[in-house]
């Protein structure tokens, strides 16, 4: 039987009269067994599977692929790109669903992100945080965020530049700023490690990762420093090992990308 929240099922078939049960089926049995591996994993690791949220990666999914995802049960989905996510969480917002925002964040685009989603993963700069922290003042909104670490050192990665210890005394006074803004709430870190498909070899980048957290929760014990949103369909195992609370997973889930 496919697992489905009673509340909403109706509301998206209203939405698409013509899901396809084969393709909610198949998601529904992908979306089970990654549960189940986090399940397993964590047990392994010595910790509480309830502290690991999956987040369902939807960028570049069409919105018919979204609907049977919730018809299949998914209540979290990841968003890449604004303007197509903006365009999603409008379409499916009488559903109930959860929205992250997990990709680079322009700051212009900062006032449609302050208000339609329930966690920004991406921030990475005081100059964002400033005009969430604004725009979220302006609707009497407190805003979750994560702030996104470059691990690795590649340019290609967005971030604070954490990948050197010896960078991380030159960025926390950065970070006590966006501590101090009132509507932006500060709950831990994210990153993206090198791709490799031996998932031992992203564990150093984990483990950093929850290294520069625990300096910075040293250094401002005034904070949350929860959460670490790491691990995708390659390493999610790997991530759950050292310690993410958020593992981010699309393509093993919802199948190839549609766009």
């Amino acid at each position: 039987m496919i697992a489905t929240r009673a509340g909403c099922k109706g509301k998206v078939n209203n939405l698409f009269p013509k899901i396809n049960e084969e393709i909610v089926r198949t998601i529904n049995s992908r979306y089970k067994n990654v549960l189940e591996r986090i399940h397993e994993t964590a047990l392994k690791a010595g910790r509480d599977p309830k502290e690991i949220r999956l987040v369902v990666v939807s960028k570049s999914q069409p919105a018919a692929i979204v609907a049977a995802a919730i018809s299949a049960g998914i209540k979290l989905f990841g968003e890449n790109y604004i303007d197509e996510a903006l365009e999603k969480v409008l379409l499916f917002k009488e559903t109930g669903v959860e929205w992250h925002m997990i990709g680079h964040l322009q700051s212009r685009k900062a006032e449609p992100a302050s208000r339609d989603f329930a966690l920004i993963h991406s921030l990475d700069s005081l100059k964002l945080a400033k005009r969430l922290d604004r725009f979220c003042g302006e609707n009497n909104r407190k805003l979750p965020v994560l702030l996104e670490c470059n691990i690795s050192g590649e340019e290609s990665k967005f971030g604070f530049p954490a990948w050197e210890e010896k960078h991380w005394e030159t960025i926390n006074p950065e970070i006590k700023q966006i501590l101090i803004l009132p509507n932006i709430i500060v709950k831990g870190l994210m990153t993206m490690p090198p791709y490799f498909t031996d998932p031992e070899l992203t564990r150093p980048y984990f483990k950093k990762l929850r290294k520069f957290r625990d300096y910075l929760n040293v250094k401002n014990p005034q904070a949350n420093w929860t959460e670490l949103s790491m691990g995708t369909s390659v390493d999610f195992e790997t991530a759950v090992q050292e310690g993410s609370t958020f593992v981010r997973i699309g393509e093993a889930i919802l199948g190839p990308r549609r766009k």
